[in-house]
């Protein structure tokens, strides 16, 4: 159902290292970049994050309530996500753990412009 989700960010090379690193595990990779958007996945035909800048060249803003939320596969996947988040830069904004309980586990961070990013694994 979904295509892409874009996140605004302010340093075009940082963020691209960021996302590629953290999600190259996933098997994502930078898959197109036209200077000002770059589009991370595993394929052009499969769900992708977008980094950009933004178009009418404003800084960028986080979106309170906005969130990109990312099935690493297990808990313990969730944890080690979270994990290498901080360690590329990011900020915790809510630690590994139970939310649900046996339904939902997840992690919260922040990446180095402030946009929210969830771990989670259902069951």
């Amino acid at each position: 159902m979904l295509g892409y989700v874009t996140v605004g960010v302010s340093d075009m090379a940082r963020a691209k290292k960021f996302y590629t690193e953290l999600l190259g595990g996933l098997g994502a990779k930078e898959l197109l970049d036209i200077g000002r958007l770059a589009f991370i996945g595993e394929s052009m035909k499969a769900p992708m994050l977008a980094v950009c800048t933004p178009y009418d060249g404003e800084p960028n803003h986080p979106g309170n309530g906005n969130m990109v939320a990312i099935p690493p596969g297990s808990k313990e996947a969730v944890d080690a996500y979270y994990r290498k988040a901080i360690e590329l830069g990011a900020t915790c904004d809510g630690e590994p753990g139970q939310r649900i309980p046996n339904q939902f586990y997840g992690a919260y961070v922040k990446d180095p412009d402030g946009n929210k990013l969830a771990f989670f694994h259902f069951g």
